[in-house]
This record gives C-alpha cells, structure tokens and sequence, in this order.
C-alpha cells in the first residue's frame, strides 16, 4: 500500500479521492483542506481518518509517502516544492504554475531530489485519446490538424461545483496546457512556431474571457484552439483530430469519429476514468515502476510554448 495524502477537499480533491477508492494499493492516509467542513465532509465521503487545514502537518506523517496536490492554482508550485523538500512524491494538478520561474524551480527541484514530480494532464490518459495514439504509432494514423474548443461559462470566479473561488482561473497558463501538452504528446513533435489572441478582459476578474491560439510542428502539423469563459451552451473541451485517413472527435473519455459514429474505448485500458489511470501512473512510478507519462520533464515543452506565449501577449 502506498500512504497518500490529498492536499484540497475542492471538485478536483473529490475526484482524485474517487479515483484512489479504486486502486487498491492505495491507502488515503490524510485530507488537507483550510476549509475544515470541506475536509471533514470529503474524509465522511470516502471513509479517511484524518484531516489537517495545513499541508505541512500531513507531510510529517511516517506514513505519507506521496501527495496529490489539487490546491489552488498559484499554491501549485510551491507546494510540489514542500513536498519534495520533506522527501515525498508529489502529483500536482495541472498546471504546475502559473508563472515560467516557478515551472522552471519545480522542475530543477525534481531533478535534485531524484523524486517522483508528476502533473495532471489527464488527456495523456483518457481513453478515447489512447486510442488515437495507438493508431498513431501503429502507423494508420497521422494528424494534419486538431481544432480544440475549450469552452466555459465562467463570469463569476465559481468552481466546477458552483462555489466561490478564492483565486482567478486562467486561459493560458491552465486551460490551454491540455492542449498544448497534448498537441505535442500525440505528434511526437515540438511547437517551432506559435501566435496567440486574447479579447477584452473582464472588468471585475481581470483576465481575458476569450482567447484563440494556434501552434505548429516542425513538420507543419498545425492546432487551432479556441478557449472561452463567454460560452452558454455545452461546456468542457472538444477535440477534432483531421488526420490522412480519417477524423476522430474526442469529449473527455469518449470518441466519435467524424460522421458522429461512436468508437468503442472500453477495452483501451483496465478504467473508462482518465483521473484513475492518472493516478495509477503515479502510483506506480511512486513503487518504482517506469517514470510517469506526465512527468514534470515529460510535460516541460509545454510550459515553454505557454511561456513564449505570454510574452507575445505582454509585448502586443
């Protein structure tokens, strides 16, 4: 069994605490959560014993072994840092940061450490994208273009729950990395050319509400992405993948090709869940097994695409 720690009780805390009732060498040994009654109701839910409101409490745990961070945003990196510092593997929840010196310092942290550093890009897990990249490697499959809509109704700074936010969520630094880690994942290639466009930014959040990026290859595969918190209608990110023998549409764990005929996943991995066979991963790396599919070295390219992409917007 493997002593794990979840440090946020939030919607993204819940799920991963899902997850981890499904593995069975997991072992939920602590719940970290300012929120007392959000601690307490999340350690009910899925039958921990303990509950902390600081993270460095839990790390002192004998029997904490990894932590799976699902804090606020800008507390990711920082955190991942405290984790490793106190000798323990961490999984933070995409992104890793929002700001280039601190993905840099999480990554330099890692690799003094030797520990077990992974973030969660679930897209390099769900199913219905497996199973492009199967088709991919096997060679019946090369993309030409993906056009991904990443689309929110978010005018007021709420979580995925509904409930207030004590921090801004970001187009950029967080919804666009799926994309770009996953654009490059599925390619096999880096971005050598990027532009990005943003729209007017709210007036009481500060950000941009829209947003349009696109990407391309060495080879000139091209991503066109379009990222919006204006959107009222289906909600989440939709990828089209426009490949030389054929069009694969993906929503989270399903796939449809482009005539909206379904495509069977089911037999892709041992869960439909992208957040488990995540969480799988680690856990496996965290026993010794092969390093994670999204490492924090394995996921870096994307951090430097995202970095170079704000510094177009800062200098427009």
């Amino acid at each position: 069994m493997v002593g794990v720690v979840v440090g946020g009780a939030g919607a993204f805390g819940r799920k991963h605490l899902d997850a981890l009732s499904q593995i069975d060498d997991a072992h939920v040994v602590g719940i970290v959560d300012p929120v007392a009654d959000l601690a307490t109701e999340a350690a009910e839910t899925f039958g921990v014993d303990r509950t902390f409101a600081d993270l460095d409490a839990a790390l002192a745990l004998d029997e904490c072994e990894a932590v799976i961070l699902t804090s606020p945003t800008p507390m990711h990196a920082a955190q991942a840092i405290r984790c490793m510092d106190a000798g323990k593997h961490v999984e933070v929840e995409i992104p890793v940061a929002d700001t280039w010196p601190d993905c840099q310092a999480v990554l330099e942290k890692q690799r003094s450490t030797g520990l077990v550093c992974m973030v969660g890009h679930t897209r390099r897990y769900n199913p219905s994208h497996q199973w492009v990249r199967r088709r991919i490697e096997a060679g019946d499959f090369t993309i030409q273009h993906m056009d991904v809509q990443t689309f929110f109704f978010r005018r007021t700074n709420t979580n995925a729950l509904g409930l207030p936010r004590s921090w801004t969520d970001h187009l950029l630094w967080h919804h666009s990395a799926h994309t770009i880690d996953l654009f490059q994942y599925m390619t096999g290639e880096r971005v050598v050319a990027s532009n990005v466009m943003q729209g007017p930014k709210h007036e009481d959040l500060g950000i941009a509400m829209d947003m349009s990026i696109q990407l391309q290859t060495e080879s000139g595969i091209l991503c066109t992405l379009a990222l919006s918190f204006n959107n009222d209608g289906p909600l989440g990110t939709f990828f089209r993948y426009i490949g030389d023998t054929g069009t694969y549409i993906a929503r989270y764990d399903d796939l449809v090709d482009g005539r909206e005929e379904p495509i069977d996943v089911s037999g892709v991995d041992v869960s439909m869940n992208g957040i488990e066979l995540q969480d799988r991963d680690f856990l496996a790396a965290v026993r010794g097994g092969p390093e994670p599919r999204a490492s924090i070295a394995n996921v870096f390219p994307c951090y430097e695409v995202i970095a170079d992409l704000e510094r177009q917007l800062r200098e427009a």
